[in-house]
C-alpha cells in the first residue's frame, strides 16, 4: 500500500457514500459507491483479495481518493 494514501484509508468513515480512485495526473481511474466506505475503499488494497482481472494494476496507479456523501444518497 503507498504510504501516502494510509492516513486517508484510515480516516475514510463506516458511512455510505461515492468513492473515486484518482492517478497521479488527476485522471479518474474508478467511481464506485458502498454501504461502508472504509471497508470496501480498503479492500482494495489487499492484495490477492480482489481476483478481478486489473485491480492490482489500477491499485497500484491510485495516488489520491476522494469521497462524496450526496444529499439524499441511497444504495439500491
Amino acid at each position: 500500500m503507498a504510504t501516502s494514501l494510509e492516513p486517508k484509508l484510515k480516516a475514510l468513515p463506516a458511512k455510505p457514500g461515492v468513492y473515486l480512485f484518482r492517478d497521479a495526473n488527476e485522471k479518474i481511474l474508478y467511481v464506485g459507491k458502498a454501504k461502508s466506505l472504509r471497508p470496501r475503499v480498503r479492500s482494495y488494497f489487499n492484495r490477492g483479495a480482489d481476483m478481478r482481472v486489473g485491480i492490482d494494476r489500477m491499485v497500484d496507479r491510485i495516488r489520491r481518493i476522494d469521497r462524496q456523501y450526496p444529499d439524499g444518497f441511497t444504495l439500491e
